[in-house]
């Protein structure tokens, strides 16, 4: 029997109908592709990666790693940014805002300098987008000016959400990178930019597998390969982790976080917004499963919070956090229960 239940969320002031996004990535990288996606049911959709720089593809770039039966447990990729001009990407954005009004634009931009960030702020105004993504976390760009390698310097962050955010109105969204050790530290750097909130976390620098053959990583290229992200279920436990770390901290967890990695099912969804994350972004199970996997998110979901008597979002999200805690307390309440003899 089919239960609806109010799944929409208020994310930086915009209404969404329900949490579940498409993450920055080629599943959501021109008009049709994201058009399907509305279709099908997703509530926005952060928009591929759009830069200054046009990105020049090598192929084959994506490999997978098993275990046992499964299809795949994680995904490597060494897909860069978006590889169509500028000018067509954000012309996609403007038509999928007029053609779905109902729908959520989010678009995601990287520049290599306080220019290009600014000239891209601009752009995003002009194509009308109610939010933007700022991509500070890419692991496989060619360019030591964009993507992990910006993420993990605080006083680049912060320079480049101030870039930004002295152009445009438009709530900002900073994307952090997991190749660090402390994400709050830029994070935090994001928000003194001037940036509304962050999201996490995009994909891990790997290794998947070598190829014995060439004597080298996979995907291999003319022989030759790189280290690049990797995402998927195997990654899920390490995303929680970074999202209760943001959420917990003082001052990023007062603002709103969209959770991503290794997604697949509506109760991979929901512990990330049992955790306080307003959204949640997929990619690599849209490439397992299509575009119609959030039928069964939105439907399970919805389930649950029947079973467990919510009767929106707003009342479950963040209800698991409080009882996340450190392991030195987690410690002390062990030999408290000891002291009294409950163990």
């Amino acid at each position: 029997m089919a239960i609806k239940k109010d799944l929409s969320v208020d994310y930086l002031g915009v209404k969404c109908e329900n949490p579940f996004f498409l993450s920055s990535s080629p599943v959501g990288g021109n008009y049709d592709m994201v058009a399907k996606a509305y279709k099908a049911g997703w509530g926005g959709v952060f928009f591929k990666t759009v830069g200054i720089f046009v990105a020049d593809e090598c192929s084959p770039r994506f490999d997978i790693t098993r275990k046992e039966d499964t299809p795949w447990l994680g995904f490597k990729n060494m897909e860069q940014i978006s590889d169509k001009p500028t000018e067509k990407n954000f012309d996609f954005m403007y038509r999928l805002k007029k053609d779905f009004p109902d729908k959520v634009m989010v678009a995601t931009i990287m520049g290599s300098s306080e220019s290009e960030w600014k000239q891209l702020a601009k752009m995003c105004d002009e194509a009308g987008v109610p939010l933007i993504e700022g991509n500070f976390s890419c692991p496989q760009m060619t360019s030591h000016a964009m993507g992990s390698d910006v993420g993990t310097n605080p006083e680049l962050v912060k320079k480049y959400c101030e870039a930004v955010t002295s152009t445009t109105k438009i709530p900002f969204i900073a994307k952090m990178t997991p190749n660090i050790t402390s994400m709050e530290v830029p994070a935090r750097a994001a928000l003194e930019g001037g940036a509304a909130a962050v999201s996490c976390i995009n994909t891990i620098k790997s290794i998947s597998n070598i190829d014995f053959e060439n004597m080298t990583a996979m995907p291999v290229v003319n022989g030759k390969s790189s280290i690049s992200g990797y995402s998927g279920a195997a990654v899920k436990p390490i995303a929680l982790r970074f999202c209760a770390n943001l959420l917990q901290d003082e001052i990023v967890g007062k603002r709103d976080l969209s959770g991503i990695g290794g997604i697949e099912t509506w109760k991979d969804a929901a512990e990330f917004l049992a955790l306080g994350c307003k959204t949640v972004q997929v990619t690599t199970a849209i490439m397992q499963y299509g575009y119609r996997i959030v039928e069964d998110m939105i439907s399970g979901l919805s389930h649950f919070m029947d079973e467990r008597g919510f009767d929106n979002l707003e009342q479950f999200i963040g209800c698991a956090l409080p009882n996340i805690i450190p392991a030195e307390e987690a410690n002390a309440l062990i030999n408290e229960f000891k002291d009294i003899g409950v163990i």
